[in-house]
């Protein structure tokens, strides 16, 4: 039974291994692996498919439906843990919005001012969804420790335990919704956010629990209720604001410089690849990098290694929407110590599934 619960909430070895992309596609990333609890970013494995932006966009009609029921509750029974739950909620629901933002700018071609497009509009929107629920967690903050400071009498106990039973039923359905289509795309971050969900329900139940306490005579059950749900609200907001700067800041996770470099070694004639940069704009990543090849080689020659570079590069980065390559005769000793200190992550080279909608028509020039 333990062992049951265990699967239900993710932390089993079955949710281990479906979270990790083990479907036998051959997508076994290491980025996939770790995925904390963030809002205001989305993951290029969900954003880079049909399938993943159509379960983002109905996560959001459910929550969004759940949280408006939730503050209706809220203003007629004034529960500061239900306020809490509720901004937790639309947090959750949140997280389409740069997404939204994303696909609406991302229409309007690179030009002469704007060179790159205009994929860093996702990363305002994330920044302003930070600020929000940042914002929000303060004022229920604020709420929690005046109702211990000056409690007050709960109104329609039973509105407020509906309330949260909504919140279950409404954050359940999303995971399994988010879970469903996570198996089926092989997003290990769908799958994440799915178990994400579920513990989300269960803050929900908490409600429930902080109105059968007032129910039984403790009135402070409900602000006590609300604290906790806050504290977990603070610790999603700075979990957020990590990745969130962290991209503004042409911040990319290691594992991504790591499996670019490592693209090399799939194509004879490459003696290394060093000076990698890499920047996330939008859900989409640039990057750039020196190949190392044999001085001897005529122009032609290098040009199909750059050819077949790109190739192996866009398996093994899936969001990868540009990369430019120029040619290098000598190995760089720095370059070869930090690659050494970052080797990529364990993954396989199957063929990926149809279906996915990636980009790759920027292939870069050869310098």
């Amino acid at each position: 039974m333990f062992r049951g619960i265990l699967d239900w909430l993710g932390f089993g070895e079955k949710g281990h291994a479906v979270a990790h992309g083990n479907h036998g596609h051959g997508h076994g990333h290491g980025h996939e692996s770790g995925h904390a609890h963030t809002h205001g970013v989305i993951d290029p494995t969900i954003a880079t498919t049909e399938r993943g932006i159509w379960a983002i966009k109905w996560s959001f009609v459910i929550l969004a439906t759940t949280a408006v029921l939730q503050i209706f509750v809220f203003l007629i029974s004034g529960s500061v843990a239900l306020l809490a739950d509720t901004i937790h909620n639309v947090g959750d629901a949140a997280t389409a919005i740069p997404l939204w933002f994303a696909f609406v700018f991302a229409r309007r071609k690179p030009s002469d001012q704007f060179t790159y497009g205009l994929g860093r509009v996702e990363d305002l929107a994330g920044m302003t969804i930070v600020g929000l629920i940042l914002f929000s967690a303060l004022v229920a903050g604020y709420q929690t420790i005046d109702r211990f400071i000056h409690p007050q009498e709960i109104n329609f106990l039973w509105a407020v335990a509906g309330a949260g039973v909504v919140g279950f039923i409404g954050n359940e359905a999303v995971a399994v919704f988010r879970i469903r289509v996570g198996r089926e795309i092989s997003s290990a971050a769908l799958i994440a956010d799915g178990y994400h969900a579920r513990v989300d329900g269960l803050t929900s139940l908490a409600v429930v629990g902080g109105a059968v306490g007032v129910w039984l005579g403790f009135p402070l059950a409900d602000p006590v209720v609300g604290a906790l749900i806050t504290v977990l609200i603070f610790g999603i907001v700075w979990q957020s604001a990590k990745a969130v700067f962290t991209r503004a800041l042409d911040g990319v996770e290691p594992e991504f410089t790591a499996l670019l470099r490592h693209t090399g070694e799939h194509v004879p004639g490459v003696r290394g690849i060093q000076n990698v940069r890499t920047r996330w704009i939008g859900h989409r990543m640039y990057a750039e990098a020196d190949v190392v090849v044999d001085d001897s080689l005529l122009v032609r020659e290098a040009a199909i290694i750059t050819e077949k570079l790109h190739q192996q590069a866009a398996k093994h980065l899936p969001a990868l929407a540009s990369l430019r390559l120029a040619l290098a005769t000598g190995i760089d000793p720095d370059e070869a110590i930090r690659a050494e200190q970052n080797p990529a992550p364990p993954h396989d080279h199957g063929e990926r599934e149809q279906g996915h909608d990636h980009e790759h028509g920027e292939h870069g020039h050869v310098h």
